[in-house]
């Protein structure tokens, strides 16, 4: 079991301050993988605080076969299409809308201050949204392809084959807006 895995068994054995360390350790990354679900960094927000909320109220048993961090965002991953589902509607905004308002959030503006990353960013917004969740997870959150698998609820074969066409999907995206490309995906 990892570190995070052992925060939320003490958590569960009634330690308060657990949470409050496992919320601090994940409430960033996680909001902003849900943001490349929702495309909302506001509605990624109300999510991340979904998930956690879960854990508190529901307080799901962790098996330890899979890093925290995965059951995590595995929770939110379905806290997200559960919103959606009930919204049955995807931000129509367009992409430079969407990169204004997370520019305005402090926990986007590390992840954009550079401009090849502006680039980046607004390339993954084309994506499709499967594109945009395995490659967030993978390069991002430094996730392997199991534990992306265990994430999206796919095969690591169906992962696998579903990095390659995004990375491809977003090369390209990344060719139209003249970005030079140097194998960094």
């Amino acid at each position: 079991m990892d570190n995070a895995g052992n925060t939320y068994r003490r958590y569960l054995d009634g330690d308060n301050e657990a949470l409050t360390e496992l919320v601090g350790q994940f409430k960033e990354g996680l909001t902003l993988y849900l943001n490349s679900i929702v495309g909302n960094i506001f509605t990624a927000e109300e999510l991340m605080e979904e998930a956690f909320f879960r854990l508190i109220t529901k307080r799901p048993h962790f098996s330890g076969r899979s890093s925290f961090k995965t059951f995590l965002y595995a929770i939110g991953r379905n806290a997200a299409l559960d919103r959606l589902r009930k919204d049955k509607r995807i931000d129509a905004r367009p992409i430079e809308e969407r990169v204004l308002l997370a520019e305005q959030r402090s926990v986007e503006e590390s992840y954009l201050v550079r401009e090849d990353r502006l680039a980046v960013h607004r390339a993954l917004g084309e994506l499709s949204p499967d594109h945009r969740q395995v490659l967030y997870l993978t390069y991002f959150e430094e996730l392997s392809n199991k534990e992306a698998a265990s994430v999206m609820k796919r095969s690591v074969h169906s992962i696998e084959n579903l990095v390659s066409r995004a990375r491809a999907s977003l090369k390209k995206e990344l060719e139209k807006e003249g970005f030079h490309y140097e194998n960094r995906f």
